[in-house]
This record gives structure tokens, C-alpha cells and sequence, in this order.
């Protein structure tokens, strides 16, 4: 079977690649596990410099790493760019604080002395998602190899190149062989690789379809798991807000990445007195928006990262309107070659219409009126997701009243759900569980080994 590189610009196949086979995927754990045996031994400070090294070369290759990005899965060459940095950002991140991180912590029993040591576990699983093809990566890769863990990484099939290109890239910075291996294969592979009793964690980003099929096999065979699947971010406005900051940052939060983001504004929830404006300052940025070539600086709106992809999108915005949900704005496909869908608002929305209850991953926007800031609260939790959500509000107390309501991991105050190295990233519900970045990102594949000198006298 072959992996391709399908350009969603244009849905012309680039290149193919040969699926490896299980004597290679074997090959590739017993080496994961044989370089985890060294690895595990050196010091914070070598796995630091080989850290920093890959993020020096990561943002040396940026323009060409961006162009793969963007030819495999669509984005804005330019937050393609940006995602390079942000990953070399990220691995540089965990270089310089990692030891702090992983430092003895001391504790103060009763009786005696203790304190607990951190240790790696040893060879883990990553399975990542193509929306994000190196940032997602940066997040599982970096901590865990500053840990001392070896990582093997399944990348979404779609990307099959920048998957080989993060190898390369370790490869080139003096990583040993086996401390961070690609592996070209299927997801249904994935999960069964799970129970090789090599493999002591997994990791995935992507569906709630492939995260609770590696849930199940990660818990038959008793083995750590960190899960980030969907989101449908609620966007609440509250009658004080900057309506026009509003407006700017809800173009961002729902269209960056093509609209194709765990973490997008997806339901736009505005209070009743400012819902009119909101939605026609709303509308008029979004219909004038330029669609076309990612590749192209000018561009504000490039294609879904396939056709599968548009014509689910499709599909979900065609059930929603059959069920009584309205067409504010676009609601078609692009006419023009590749996976382009028009930017969209759906409005009349109500419990059994599929865009009410689904996640839309790409360029849609769900918008809602309600009376109040209770029945805003109420709305944006009655949803299977709980990722991130973001208040609008100049009164920031309230605007932090109305986030702790609010049942996700994450809220943002006057900007949309977002990312970066020193903030905690997770969900809640049916988005997973774990965390990644910031210091609780590197606290979940760690073996928090607790040591306790006691006394000869001790009585305990």
C-alpha cells in the first residue's frame, strides 16, 4: 500500500511512498528500545544541545519546511512559516527548562527525608494529526526526549513528507539512531502497535474515532495515554465588549489554518443587544475574504487539506440546512480546481441539527444569539467538547467570572483560544485528557519515582 502526497490545491497526487512493512516496523521499535538503553543515561545538558540544535536547523530550513507544509495540506504559506517558528520555538523551550522542570521535588513528611525523582519510562508512541504537521510534533517530541524517552512517530498519512522531514531533521542535529523514528504506516497499524511490550506510552492527536481506538488499546494493555481530540470552541460576546475587536479576532479564531484547528472559534455566541452588529460586521469580513492559492502571499483563505475533507464539510452544512439550520454567507464548495469551501455562517440553530452538536473543521462558523451572559454560559456547555472557549468583555473580572463557568481546559479573555510553549494545552470531556506544553506538558510519560531516607530511629 502507498502513502501519497495529494495537493489539496490542486487534488493532483505529488508523490507516493511505500508503507512500511511489519519486519521494518519491528526493526524500528527494537532500535527505539536499544537507543532508549543509552539515552536514558546521558545528561539534561546533551539532550538539551541536541534540542537546540534541531530548533537552530528547523528555523534555518524554515522556507523550505514551510512550502512542504503548504503543498501537503494546504495552509497560508505564511502560517505555515509561522508554524516553524513556533515549533523551533517550543523544542528550544523544553531544551532550556527541562532540568528545572525534571528536578528532584522535596517533600516534607513527618518523619524523615523525601523527595521525588523524575525517570523516563522509555520508548513512546506519538500519532499525529496533518493539521498542524510539525507543531503537534514539536509538543510530543521535545519534552519527552529532554525526559530521556525515545519516541517512534506515526504522522497522518496525508503528510507523508513532512514526517520524513522531522526525522531528517533529527538526524542531521547528531540525534542517535532510534531516538526519533517516522514511521510510514496506517493508523488501523497504530493502534495495534500498541501492545508491543516495547512500547511503554502513546500519544495521540486527531478524531475521537482513532483516540478511542488507541484509548482501548492503550488500556487493555495497561499503558499511559495523552489524548487531544476535537473541539468546538464557543466565542461568547458579551454586551460590553469591543465589538470591533470582537469582529477582528473572531475572523482569526475561526479562519486561521483554513479553519481546520482543534482549538478554532467554532460557535459564535453573542448576547441579544449586540448580536446585530456582531454578525453584520461579522459577515461583511468574511465575505471578503480572498480565496485561492496558499501559496500565494495574497491569499487569506486557501483550501481544506483534501477532498475527503471538503466533501464531509460539505456534507455537514447540507445535513444542518436539511434540518432547519439558515445560510447566512457562502455554504458551497469554490468553483475552481482542489478542496476549497467558502466561508460560511450557519444561524438558527437548534439541539438536533448536525452543526449543533458536531465539530465543523474548516471554514464555518455557527452563529448564536441569546438573551444573557447565564444563557451564553449555558450554551457554550452544551456541547460533547470541552477543549478551549474564549469571553469577550472589557470588565475582566467578569470576563474571569464567566471563564470559570465554562467547562473546558482552556479560556481565553478577548482572544480566541490559542497556543504557545509556556501555556498548558488540553481538554476535557470528549477532547481528551493529558496535557501538553508548559511545564505540565513534560509531567505526563515520567516515572515520579518517590525516595525516602529514614532514620535509624524512624518509628514509621
Amino acid at each position: 500500500m502507498s502513502i501519497q502526497t495529494i495537493n489539496p490545491s490542486t487534488n493532483k497526487t505529488e508523490k507516493s511512498f511505500e508503507e512500511m512493512t511489519e519486519k521494518a516496523v519491528d526493526a524500528a521499535v527494537a532500535q527505539a528500545a536499544k537507543a532508549f538503553d543509552h539515552w536514558k543515561k546521558t545528561s539534561y545538558a546533551e539532550r538539551a544541545t541536541l534540542l537546540h540544535k534541531v530548533a537552530s536547523l528547523m528555523r534555518e530550513k524554515k522556507s523550505a519546511l514551510a512550502k512542504i507544509i503548504t503543498m501537503e495540506m494546504g495552509k497560508l504559506i505564511a502560517q505555515a512559516e509561522g508554524e516553524i517558528t513556533l515549533s523551533a520555538d517550543i523544542i528550544d523551550y523544553y531544551a532550556t527548562n527541562g532540568a528545572k522542570f525534571l528536578a528532584d521535588k522535596s517533600l516534607n513528611p513527618e518523619h524523615g527525608q523525601a523527595f521525588i525523582r523524575y525517570s523516563p519510562i522509555g520508548v513512546l508512541l506519538g500519532v499525529e494529526p496533518w493539521n498542524f504537521p510539525f507543531y503537534q510534533v514539536a509538543r510530543f517530541a521535545a519534552p519527552n526526549i529532554m525526559i530521556g524517552n525515545t519516541v517512534l512517530v506515526k504522522h497522518a498519512s496525508i503528510v507523508p513528507q513532512c514526517g520524513i522531514l522531522l526525522e531528517d531533521l533529527f538526524r542531521d542535529a547528531g540525534a542517535p539512531h532510534g531516538l526519533y523514528t517516522n514511521l510510514l504506516m496506517s493508523g488501523k497499524r497504530a493502534s495495534t502497535l500498541v501492545s508491543d511490550e516495547r512500547i511503554k506510552g502513546v500519544s495521540l492527536t486527531g478524531s475521537e474515532a482513532a483516540g478511542a481506538s488507541i484509548a482501548a488499546a492503550a488500556g487493555k494493555y495497561l499503558k499511559k495515554s495523552v489524548l487531544e481530540l476535537g473541539g468546538s470552541d464557543a466565542f461568547i460576546i458579551l454586551e460590553d465588549a469591543d465589538i470591533d475587536q470582537a469582529v477582528e479576532w473572531a475572523v482569526v479564531g475561526r479562519m486561521n489554518n483554513n479553519g481546520e484547528c482543534c482549538v478554532a472559534a467554532k460557535r459564535f455566541i453573542a448576547v441579544e443587544p449586540i448580536a446585530d452588529e456582531f454578525l453584520r460586521k461579522f459577515k461583511d469580513k468574511l465575505s471578503k475574504l480572498v480565496v485561492g492559492d496558499p501559496m500565494d502571499p495574497a491569499t487569506q483563505l486557501g483550501p481544506l487539506s483534501s477532498e475527503e475533507a471538503a466533501v464531509q464539510l460539505e456534507d455537514q452544512v447540507s445535513r444542518s440546512v436539511k434540518g432547519g439550520a439558515k445560510v447566512l454567507l457562502g455554504g458551497k464548495r469554490v468553483d475552481r480546481a482542489g478542496a476549497f469551501m467558502q466561508p460560511t455562517i450557519l444561524t438558527d440553530l437548534k439541539p438536533g441539527i448536525a452543526a449543533y452538536h458536531e465539530e465543523l473543521f474548516g471554514p464555518v462558523a455557527s452563529f448564536y444569539r441569546v438573551k444573557d451572559e447565564q444563557a451564553a454560559i449555558v450554551l457554550a456547555n452544551d456541547s460533547p467538547f470541552g477543549l478551549g472557549g474564549s469571553v469577550f468583555t472589557k470588565d475582566i473580572e467578569r470576563g474571569k467570572r464567566v471563564a470559570d463557568q465554562i467547562d473546558t481546559g482552556m479560556v481565553f479573555i478577548n482572544h480566541p483560544t490559542w497556543t504557545q510553549a509556556d501555556l498548558p494545552f488540553g481538554g476535557t470531556k470528549r477532547s481528551g485528557y493529558g496535557r501538553e506544553l508548559s511545564e505540565l506538558g513534560i509531567d505526563e510519560f515520567v516515572n515520579k519515582k518517590l525516595i525516602r531516607v529514614s532514620e535509624l530511629t524512624d518509628p514509621f
